[in-house]
């Protein structure tokens, strides 16, 4: 009796034991169904061009395919520092004008022709595109610019070049950058697709969207701060006052501008809108600066003028100001009901779903409106703004009116097919880039918060309807 009595009061001891102790239920984490299969969408040209922009277009993007070499041939010329040799090895997922493929091709270009170059140990076979910045120069002063991660030395078509690479240790990890040099930080090409309709969004349309639901933002703490950087709102052109709009803090004010500095920062060339060499090394210059400029006759053995031979800046803009957005998957009931659940957690409070093009824009020298830019609506889900993001995302760097830790509302349209995440790709999961939003001192927080009440199933909608885009 002695024994069946104990047994019993352990049973029941036993029993109130794991009551007590049982965690409260959690939610399973949603699941990134990764890339979106099928057809790409992407990568075509705008609806309704007229024959010149359909013309202008397909040039550009053979320019934008175009592999640059230090000389020869008819291109620019690769400048003495580079991250790489052509537009499209940074912009090729799912399609032209996209983002990092899933096969890095920086590895390749590190020693392509000879060349004597390490590859960094933040760029791997699988990892995203990258460019570096220094926070600091080594005196101490802010520095923020890019220093390329290659140099032409050693290529069989550098001549005597010798240079040496910037010295990017020590090593850390090299998807998360987490205990490596912390002066370096990363960015990764940002899609150019729709961009042409981006640059035509007017600048009444972005303020008047900021103060839209204005009560709603405020109590998730979206709103602007009373310091030198005007987080939520827009950041400005310090020569004319507008709206600047493209690149990871929005500090490129038109696709001519974003262009120019791509093709001098990536890939070494300058041009008319950056006319010096990166590095002036004479040993290293082989081509007359600026290496892209309008070229005044065509074919080159020809006396006769041709003011329509467009340098490749001009031709890259064309081609992505022409640039279709991509076409999202079709709908399903997931995908609906994620779409309203995006709307309730308050997500479309910076990544807002549309903004409208002006009535009349010009594509080229014409002053007829293009029927493809003017009163087009744009679904590219950003409300083309810069935010404080907190301490988790900030990247130290400050450009224009956007701070250490401010960053463009990224658009999310084609984000389904995209690989990487964040400005400087640390993950492929979506969910987890979702989370990384949250964090001291960033203005997604409490949306964060909301997204983290939802079901399970509700988060899984949400994550699917994402990947529909």
């Amino acid at each position: 009796m002695k024994l069946l009595l104990g047994v019993s009061v352990l049973a029941i001891a036993v029993l109130a034991a794991s009551c007590v102790r049982a965690p409260a239920q959690t939610h399973k984490p949603p699941v990134d169904p990764g890339v979106r299969a099928g057809a790409a969408g992407a990568g075509n040209p705008l609806n309704n061009l007229t024959a010149d922009e359909t013309a202008f277009f397909q040039d550009g993007f053979t320019r934008f395919a175009e592999i640059e070499t230090v000389q020869g041939g008819s291109n620019n010329g690769l400048g003495p520092r580079f991250n790489s040799n052509e537009c499209l090895s940074c912009h090729f997922q799912p399609a032209p004008g996209g983002s990092s493929p899933a096969k890095n091709p920086q590895v390749a270009v590190a020693t392509l022709s000879g060349a004597k170059n390490v590859v960094p140990w933040f760029v791997t076979p699988n990892g995203p595109v990258r460019e570096a910045r220094f926070k600091l120069n080594p005196d101490g002063t802010n520095d923020g610019g890019v220093h390329a991660l290659f140099v032409i030395t050693g290529r069989s078509d550098a001549g005597n070049c010798n240079i040496a690479q910037p010295n990017f240790s020590p090593a850390g990890d090299p998807l998360t950058g987490k205990g490596g040099n912390p002066n370096v930080i990363f960015r990764i090409p940002t899609p150019v697709f729709g961009a042409g309709l981006i640059e035509a969004i007017p600048d009444s349309v972005i303020l008047a969207n900021k103060q839209a639901n204005s009560a709603e933002k405020k109590q998730l703490g979206i709103s602007g701060h009373p310091n030198a950087h005007l987080s939520g709102a827009a950041n400005r052109n310090g020569n004319d006052g507008t709206i600047t709009r493209f690149g990871w803090k929005a500090q490129n004010k038109s696709l001519l501008l974003f262009a120019a500095e791509a093709y001098n920062v990536e890939m070494g060339i300058s041009n008319q809108l950056f006319p010096q060499e990166r590095d002036e090394t004479p040993s290293c210059l082989y081509t007359a600066t600026p290496n892209d400029a309008l070229n005044f006759t065509t074919p080159a053995t020809s006396a006769t003028s041709n003011p329509a031979v467009i340098s490749d800046i001009e031709a890259f803009s064309n081609f992505m100001r022409m640039l279709a957005p991509p076409a999202p998957a079709p709908d399903t009931p997931s995908i609906v009901s994620g779409r309203a659940t995006f709307t309730k957690v308050g997500c479309v409070h910076c990544h807002t779903p549309s903004l409208t093009t002006g009535k009349m824009i010009a594509s080229g020298s014409s002053t007829v409106p293009s029927a493809a830019l003017s009163n087009q609506t744009a679904h590219l889900y950003s409300d083309l703004l810069v935010h404080h993001m907190g301490k988790g995302l900030a990247d130290g760097i400050t450009q224009g009116g956007a701070g250490p830790d401010e960053f463009r509302t990224a658009p999310l349209w084609g984000v389904g097919q995209r690989i990487f995440f964040l400005h400087d790709g640390r993950t492929s999961n979506l969910a987890q880039a979702i989370e990384d939003h949250r964090g001291p001192g960033s203005e997604a927080n409490k949306v964060i918060e909301g997204y983290n009440r939802l079901t399970t199933a509700e988060k899984q909608d949400l994550i699917n309807f994402l990947r529909a885009l």
